[in-house]
């Protein structure tokens, strides 16, 4: 496909917005706004080298993260809250996005890596064709909560090299009480074999990520998050080479304290059930 036809196809899913599974259906080329709040431009939070993300995605210089503000999912416990829910960031059209993205590179970044880009597909996919016709070289990573459109997913082909989504349920039910999507287990796991298909297992060169697929996986306090069956799914329906981080840092953060589930911690053991499940079915363990 061209650019020029993809590029209309992706920005026409933005009205009516279809751009994630929610399908709100709103205009938001003329300001409307949907369940991610964020209207024609996406919403910058933050950028810079970040050092504190995977081993093989920080190498030397860092990655290059590009924070979007407002979400596509309404975690309860989200840690970013004032990002994603409160959507503190400054609009900026795809052309800024672009000189971001160079700008990163140049300071020596290992990747440009979108944090939560969902409900922006259309307008990330416009800059990632800008800045690679500008020069950039560096890998592009699509770091998300997993709740995607595969039709969206479809039009980032070839242009993105790392997915890393966060696999945060296996339970519908729990996925809709804290995170508002009832459908969630069902659209993840569509997701992840897309995101596979396009990209493959994870390949680095000299431990720097180049491309393929990085699961994160938090674990959730009393078996909310569904962990072994998280870990099953991929190893029996995506790979049993998949990447995952078995991540352990869940805090009560936001709204969790409204829900008695949510005010812990998990244990030590909790979080080393979960990483001894996943070697015990072969996925490679990435932090």
């Amino acid at each position: 496909m061209k650019d020029s036809g993809r590029l209309e196809r992706a920005h026409g899913l933005l009205a009516p917005c279809r751009v994630c599974p929610r399908r709100c259906e709103v205009d938001r080329l003329e300001g409307q706004l949907g369940f991610c709040g964020v209207g024609a431009d996406p919403l910058v939070s933050s950028s810079g080298p970040h050092f504190g993300e995977e081993t093989c995605l920080v190498g030397r210089g860092g990655s290059g993260t590009i924070f979007l503000a407002g979400c596509n999912l309404g975690c309860v416990f989200c840690q970013n809250y004032d990002i994603s829910h409160e959507r503190h960031g400054v609009e900026m059209p795809a052309e800024r996005i672009v000189d971001l993205m160079l700008r990163l590179e140049r300071h020596g970044c290992e990747n440009v890596n979108f944090v939560s880009p969902t409900h922006v597909g259309p307008q990330l996919l416009e800059a990632i064709i800008g800045a690679r016709r500008a020069g950039l070289t560096v890998p592009i990573v699509w770091n998300c909560g997993g709740y995607e459109s595969i039709e969206m997913l479809e039009l980032l082909a070839g242009w993105v090299q790392i997915y890393m989504p966060d696999l945060k349920y296996a339970d519908d039910a729990i996925a809709e009480r804290f995170s508002a999507a009832k459908d969630y287990w069902r659209v993840v796991r569509a997701a992840v074999k897309e995101m596979h298909r396009q990209v493959g297992d994870l390949t680095t060169d000299n431990g720097v990520a180049t491309r393929g697929l990085l699961v994160r996986h938090l674990v959730l306090p009393s078996g909310l998050s569904g962990s072994e069956a998280v870990i099953d799914f991929l190893a029996d329906e995506v790979s049993p080479d998949t990447f995952i981080n078995v991540m352990g840092q869940y805090r009560p953060e936001y709204q969790a304290r409204r829900h008695p589930e949510l005010t812990r911690c998990p244990t030590a053991d909790e979080i080393d059930r979960a990483r001894k499940h996943a070697q015990r079915r072969g996925l490679r363990l990435a932090g």
